[in-house]
């Protein structure tokens, strides 16, 4: 009975949701703002030339040009219809490249370099979460990029997520398989030229972030592990044990190291109750778990309206709002952390190496 009250809440969740695929539109970009978002992935390649929910044996490399439409509210990612894609009111792809070398992608980038200096040289790479298809991930990172108007070279790395609400075990699977892909992607853009590398991980997606920087400390890797300027967990879906144990095998955790946590996050509820467990780490108001860690834990409790709780890091426009009142953002994420955590207001909790940060919603 508890599994089928389990089931039955996940498809609700899922529910509120909207989903879609990719939809190239030749010229988008001349009405909508595009982001230029390059891309890895260990997805397989379906017969449309797009990345599927299959897993596919190689780390394909790529770009993507994302068109956002002029007008829509901050927060918000909105699907064409089947028949009438209009660029005025949807997100789009304009254009999409396939590298076909390491080489080529560094080219790439360090083409989209050229003429950027400061905090624009770090390269930011987006982890999505479960239950995320390729273009769900992608549009969401571009969002994202577009509502804060981050200064960041964009990355996204997309491992195979079935895309769907029951496929919580087949996502976990994939997670694990997208480890090396993941870390080959840390690497590649490391050596391409950027000035750091951020890495932002959501859901799912956090517990990857995780495991591949505990796969390049195994490794020894310092060479790449020194490039990483800062690590964000939103919403992380992790066992709060588990990921004491990643950042002790890690040691010293890049910095700054955020997680954005929300005790009314209802996706993580379900996670929790799962696998028997009261909490995870995206859904905790308790620091001390985390006491003798170097991580700041950001709760964001307040922004949560019931329908985004599992995204509101990056979907309450309230949020997005505070986050764009930072005057400088690049400041806030980057290697300087005498900037943190006292640019969002809020109260703070200092608890032996670990910081807790409870920011109140004054923007409703």
């Amino acid at each position: 009975m508890r599994l089928i009250i389990h089931i039955s809440l996940i498809l609700t969740l899922a529910a509120c949701a909207p989903r879609g695929k990719l939809t190239f539109y030749a010229g988008a970009g001349e009405v909508g703002d595009v982001q230029r978002i390059f891309v890895g992935t260990t997805r397989d390649i379906d017969e449309t030339g797009f990345p599927s929910g299959k897993r596919g044996e190689k780390l394909m490399l790529g770009s993507v040009d994302v068109s956002i439409p002029p007008d829509r509210a901050p927060g918000s990612v909105i699907w064409p219809n089947r028949k009438t894609p209009d660029p005025q009111k949807h997100f789009l792809v304009d254009d999409f490249a396939v590298h076909e070398t390491k080489a080529k992608f560094q080219a790439a980038i360090q083409r989209e370099l050229r003429n950027r200096t400061g905090d624009a040289r770090v390269a930011v790479i987006f982890v999505h979460g479960f239950n995320n298809r390729f273009s769900e991930g992608l549009y969401r990172f571009a969002q994202l990029v577009e509502d804060l108007n981050l200064p960041f070279l964009p990355v996204h790395y997309s491992w195979p997520s079935a895309g769907h609400p029951l496929g919580y075990g087949y996502d976990r699977d994939s997670m694990l398989f997208g480890r090396d892909g993941l870390e080959t992607l840390i690497e590649t853009v490391s050596q391409a030229g950027v000035k750091d590398v951020l890495l932002v991980g959501h859901s799912m997606g956090a517990l990857l972030t995780m495991e591949s920087l505990r796969q390049l400390s195994i490794a020894g890797k310092t060479r790449t592990l020194n490039k990483i300027g800062g690590v964000v967990l939103l919403s992380p879906d992790i066992d709060i044990d588990i990921f004491r144990q990643q950042a002790k095998r890690i040691g010293k955790l890049p910095q700054p190291f955020y997680i954005f946590s929300s005790t009314k996050d209802r996706a993580l509820r379900l996670s929790a109750g799962l696998t028997g467990q009261s909490e995870r780490l995206g859904n905790t108001a308790d620091i001390k778990p985390l006491a003798d860690l170097d991580v700041t834990l950001v709760d964001l409790s307040a922004f949560s309206d019931g329908a985004q709780d599992h995204n509101v890091a990056f979907a309450s426009p309230a949020f997005l709002r505070l986050l764009n009142s930072i005057p400088d953002i690049g400041g806030a994420y980057g290697t300087d952390s005498s900037n943190r955590p006292g640019l969002l207001p809020g109260t703070v909790l200092v608890v032996q190496n670990a910081t807790q940060l409870v920011i109140p919603n004054t923007l409703k």
